[in-house]
């Protein structure tokens, strides 16, 4: 998905008081807050993750504090309210890390959420993570290119819309599709740009980069937004329906896009059922519970077969 320097937040409150625990919340005693800070309410991929995470709130007879954060500060100002457990997504594996220190340093046990952190910039810090929440994005790539080999008949001259430069997300993506796609004699790369998670410059990206390869006849995007953004600057050309779109996220507008024939296929990553795992995890680091390493999320490719 999709993503700048931001991330998402969960924080649970302690369920009984102890050195290292703040007592549950005033208004509710007893029953354990959790906190839900999104890098924004508004995108499609974070209202299904805050929707999973509210069902599982519920469930568990947890207290669900929703906010969005983008700044550094907004997790000192949570950690200060006494949360007990921190699940976080980055954006920038790297330079989440100074936030993660701070958590280390209050005793909050830390989950990663949809994206890793970096092993080396957390390993120098001295950060240790409870567990890992999300899907693959390596094996979706994977699939999103072994789905373009088959499809295109092993032959097709390919343009990649690629996420932010260096954030661990889109890099994956995009490693998993080229190592799909190189052992196809037949399929070549063409051109391969950043377009940053953004629709509109998915549009002037993929314009430009179509005015410059004129024989692209398929390109896969990192994202969904950024995929909508090429079908745009595709019927733009006039050439819609002779360059297939691959996307990530399966967004609702791709998969009104797959139905309609304007992109021919989308990587599924169920946010719900990580926002479900997350809320899940932290319940348990309340309960003194260990945690597996990895919580794997289920990945699925939508395309006009299965996208009803």
């Amino acid at each position: 998905m999709n993503r700048r320097l931001a991330f998402i937040l969960v924080a649970a409150a302690v369920m009984s008081a102890s050195c290292n625990r703040v007592p549950p919340t005033a208004e509710a005693p007893g029953r354990p807050t959790v906190a839900l800070v999104l890098k924004t309410l508004n995108h499609p991929f974070f209202v299904d993750m805050r929707r999973g995470a509210q069902e599982a709130a519920d469930r568990l007879g947890v207290t669900l504090q929703v906010q969005a954060a983008e700044r550094e500060i907004d997790v000192e100002n949570l950690i200060q309210t006494g949360i007990q457990a921190l699940v976080i997504t980055p954006s920038g594996s790297r330079e989440i890390v100074s936030a993660l220190v701070k958590a280390k340093n209050a005793k909050i046990p830390i989950i990663i959420v949809d994206t890793r952190v970096d092993a080396k910039a957390a390993a120098d810090a001295g950060v240790k993570t409870e567990t890992f929440v999300g899907s693959d994005n390596y094996a979706g790539g994977k699939l999103a290119g072994e789905y373009l080999v088959k499809a295109a008949g092993g032959k097709a001259h390919v343009g990649i819309l690629e996420g932010i430069p260096g954030h661990e997300t889109g890099d994956s993506r995009m490693r998993g599709f080229r190592d799909a796609v190189k052992g196809a004699a037949g399929v070549t790369i063409v051109a391969s740009q950043p377009a940053n998670w953004e629709r509109d410059q998915g549009f002037n990206v993929f314009q430009n980069m179509l005015q410059a390869h004129p024989d692209i006849d398929s390109v896969f995007a990192c994202s969904d937004l950024m995929a909508l953004g090429a079908v745009e600057a595709i019927a733009a050309a006039n050439k819609t329906g002779k360059i297939r779109v691959i996307g990530f996220d399966a967004l609702d507008d791709a998969k009104k896009a797959i139905a309609a024939g304007t992109m021919e296929a989308s990587v599924a990553q169920f946010p719900a059922e990580m926002g479900k795992a997350a809320v899940e995890s932290a319940v348990k680091v309340i309960r003194g519970e260990t945690l597996p390493a990895d919580i794997n999320v289920k990945l699925a490719l939508v395309t006009k077969d299965n996208v009803k």
